[in-house]
């Protein structure tokens, strides 16, 4: 067909599954021209619209050109919202939001790493917007089933339950000091217990720092107040009874059996003298545990409920630990857990024991 009798002046999303087709299979523009009846000047200004890189088995990238994302850059312009998305041809800006979603990182993460970190690309989005794009399906990719939080929270209701057994009232989160409960001082623990498909076996016991929201993850080989006192004085050992006294004043559980052993857990094995202070929270009150039932969400992103916890190495979970702790944080002004949580060791005089924080698993 002729250019000169051109009958279709605009494209379609038919059309536009066509030029798809054509294109990506390699068809010259001259002929995809002739073949869809538009000018050729018209078909390189619709493969604008919707050019983006796909990456090859082998690592290499092609230039290639998607009908649904040029329809959505035009479906935006036609609604009255203003020009085309200016993520549209940034695509080093896309391809860097979309490895980082899919690494675990939030859009708000994204922004606030790309600030810490000084990166510059030619889009600049605010948070809103991202996260407006992602639910639009404006990136390849990634879409809202690949972020940490998918939608609204879901509502707890209330339903009768067996009441848990109450904490001693000596122990009790009434009897904790305000100044932890305000986060006012370093050195105030969450703690609970990750586990996985198996009532019994490996598990993961994880602490949360209140004030830097540092993480320690250990693997446990099972759910006992045995294996969390073990575990607690390995820590000690670790750090040594000096600082750990100084790095952990209290630690926060819920009513679990596992953290039933106070006397385990608050003295120490090697000086015979107390090495920190244990409380409760009350039943069915884990926002009392905030920090810590947050940054368990973080974990079951890397090791979702049902899987067995021992199909994961010690490896695989400092890892874990290392990713939650290096997380850019806007409730932090954008810094990270182990930043701040460094910072408070030099506080302390006891920054020499930031790596082995980190070698913890």
């Amino acid at each position: 067909m002729s250019t000169k009798n051109v009958h279709f002046k605009t494209f379609t999303r038919r059309k536009r599954d066509m030029l798809e087709a054509l294109y990506n299979s390699g068809i010259s523009v001259k002929n995809i021209s002739s073949q869809l009846g538009f000018s050729e000047s018209g078909i390189y200004q619709e493969l604008r619209r919707g050019y983006y890189m796909h990456r090859n088995h082998d690592w290499t990238e092609t230039k290639k050109y998607s009908a649904e994302k040029a329809q959505r850059a035009a479906d935006y312009k036609a609604s009255g919202k203003g020009a085309p998305l200016k993520i549209g041809n940034d695509i080093q800006f896309a391809n860097f939001v979309e490895d980082m979603v899919l690494s675990g990182y939030s859009p708000e993460a994204i922004l606030l790493f790309i600030k810490e970190h000084g990166l510059k690309f030619k889009t600049k989005v605010c948070r809103v917007t991202l996260y407006s794009y992602i639910e639009k399906g404006v990136f390849l990719r990634i879409s809202n089933k690949d972020l940490l939080r998918k939608g609204e929270r879901k509502i707890k209701t209330t339903k009768d339950k067996t009441p848990k057994k109450l904490p001693d009232p000596e122990h009790s989160i009434e009897k904790r000091p305000s100044v932890i409960d305000e986060r006012e001082e370093f050195g105030h623990w969450e703690g609970d217990t990750v586990v996985g498909k198996r009532k019994k076996g490996e598990t993961l016991l994880v602490f949360t720092e209140r004030v830097t929201r540092a993480e320690i993850i250990m693997k446990s080989y099972d759910k006992t107040s045995y294996s969390t006192v073990r575990l607690i004085n390995r820590l000690e050992r670790r750090f040594g009874s000096t600082a750990f006294k100084e790095i952990f004043k209290s630690i926060t559980f819920d009513n679990g059996t596992e953290f039933s052993d106070v006397n385990g857990i608050e003295y120490s094995p090697y000086t015979r003298k107390k090495r920190t202070t244990v409380y409760y929270c009350h039943p069915y009150a884990s926002s009392e545990r905030g920090s810590n039932e947050n940054q368990n969400a973080f974990i079951r992103r890397f090791i979702p409920k049902g899987t067995v916890i021992s199909d994961y190495s010690k490896e695989y979970i400092r890892y874990v630990q290392t990713f939650i702790n290096h997380y850019p944080r806007k409730l932090l002004n954008g810094e990270n857990s182990a930043k701040r949580f460094k910072r408070e060791l030099q506080k302390l005089s006891l920054e020499k024991f930031f790596i082995k924080f980190a070698e913890i698993s």
